[in-house]
Order: structure tokens, then C-alpha cells, then sequence
């Protein structure tokens, strides 16, 4: 994995373990900031199993209890497969914490200081709060970015960010950012946060260049 892209893995993971106060962002070791995403995900992992398995019990109790009325298989099956569905997502997060340990020994090795940009991003996500949602707020349409989920919101922030102030090009903050989309947010998010991050750059050039 590329050292830029395994920084703003660790950004990500880490944005909802920020400290309330930012001049403090610098003493927060970034190991700190992960093991408390790590717990996240694990919880994340254990409340979607719970949830599945759940959904595959209510779906057996009425295949046992039905007789055979189509409505109750129809109902079953849908049941079925919603519990297949969470128990497919708490595997893929499951597979995310087991690869965080790689991260880490991979951010520790080569010229590119993968820790830093990692703290940078937070930093500036941190300190432009305001314009980075701004920016987003005029692109979202028929969306409020405090509604959008978390994750989400914070994969918006991270690209506008590096956009904005550290000086990505666009496509590639895009790019980025609909990779790491398709590992961590829903199964249309990718398209989703696509689509806000082109509007974003097509109101930042026209910012730019009004004639």
C-alpha cells in the first residue's frame, strides 16, 4: 500500500479520537488515537454480529412457525439475507482491524514520514473545520453534512482538506478518497462521496476563474 494512502487510512481511523482541544493534537501519540479506532471497529464488529445473528434467528423461527404461506417465505427470505448482509460487513470490518498492525509496522519504514502527514491531515481537518464544511455544505444537494454518516463525513473532510490546504490535486484526493470509500463506508457510498468531491472541485474552479 502506498505510504500517502496508508497516512490517510490512519487519519481516517483516527478523526473521532480527536482531543476536544487542538494545541493539544501534536502530544496525542497517533498509536494512541488507533488503538481507540481499533476498539471501535471491534465494537463495530461485535454489534453487527450480534445484529445478524439475531436476523437469522427471527428469519428461522418463521420458516419453522409459517406454513409455508408465500408471504412468510418472501418475509424469511428477506430476513435471511439481511443477516447474511450484516454478517458480510462485520467480517470486512473484522479483516480492516487485523490489517492495522501491517499499517502501523508500514508507516515506520521509508523516506516518506507516513505518521506525520497522518497528524497534518488531522491538523488541518481539525483547525479548518469551518471552511472544509462550508465548502462541502454548498456541494451537498438535498444533504445535510451533519446527517451523512460518520464515516462519510469524515472521508469529505479528509479530501476537501487535502485539496484546500495541503496542496493534492484534486483527482487524486477524489481517487483516494472513493478507495477508501469502498473499504469503509456503505456499498453505494463510494458513488456518493464521488460525486460531492467533483462538485466540490467544480465550485472551487469556478471560484477560481469567474470569467
Amino acid at each position: 500500500m502506498q505510504p500517502r494512502r496508508i497516512a490517510r487510512e490512519l487519519a481516517l481511523l483516527s478523526l473521532s479520537q480527536l482531543p476536544n482541544s487542538p494545541e493539544k493534537l501534536e502530544a496525542q501519540q497517533l498509536s494512541n488515537l488507533l488503538l481507540a479506532a481499533v476498539r471501535i471497529l471491534t465494537t463495530e464488529v461485535q454489534d453487527n454480529l450480534t445484529t445478524a445473528a439475531a436476523e437469522l434467528q427471527r428469519a428461522s423461527d418463521r420458516l419453522l412457525t409459517s406454513e409455508t404461506r408465500a408471504g412468510d417465505l418472501q418475509t424469511a427470505k428477506v430476513m435471511v439475507e439481511e443477516g447474511i448482509q450484516l454478517t458480510q460487513t462485520a467480517i470486512n470490518r473484522l479483516a480492516t482491524a487485523l490489517e492495522l498492525p501491517e499499517l502501523l509496522q508500514l508507516a515506520n519504514q521509508g523516506d516518506f514520514d507516513v505518521r506525520n502527514y497522518a497528524l497534518q491531515i488531522i491538523g488541518t481537518v481539525n483547525a479548518k473545520r469551518t471552511e472544509i464544511d462550508e465548502q462541502l455544505a454548498k456541494a451537498l444537494v438535498d444533504w445535510q453534512l451533519g446527517r451523512l454518516a460518520r464515516i462519510d463525513r469524515d472521508l469529505l473532510r479528509i479530501a476537501v482538506a487535502e485539496i484546500m490546504f495541503l496542496g493534492v490535486p484534486h483527482s487524486v484526493a477524489i481517487n483516494e478518497a472513493v478507495e477508501l470509500a469502498k473499504r469503509y463506508s456503505e456499498e453505494e457510498g463510494h458513488r456518493f462521496i464521488n460525486g460531492v468531491l467533483r462538485r466540490v472541485t467544480e465550485q472551487i474552479k469556478a471560484t477560481a476563474n469567474p470569467n
